[in-house]
């Protein structure tokens, strides 16, 4: 599954049938592949606003930020 949601997630334009068909021979049913492809489209979709009109993440999420 994350394997699929990686490939749609940067490369959707290479998405394909063998990528539904990998899920299903895991045991995904057509509903599950359905509501991971939504879920990562609306994510993609929400992000790409929010990072389009500039807006900054609540303070709270400061303690995950990766310091080098």
């Amino acid at each position: 599954m994350l394997d699929y949601v990686y490939k749609l997630t940067l490369t959707p334009w290479d998405m394909n049938e063998a990528d539904v068909r990998a899920l299903r021979e895991q045991g995904f049913i057509d509903r599950e592949i359905l509501d991971i492809n939504q879920i990562t489209a609306y994510f993609a979709y929400v992000n790409r606003i929010a990072d389009g009109l500039g807006v900054s993440l609540e303070d709270f999420w400061k303690q995950f930020e990766h310091k080098s």
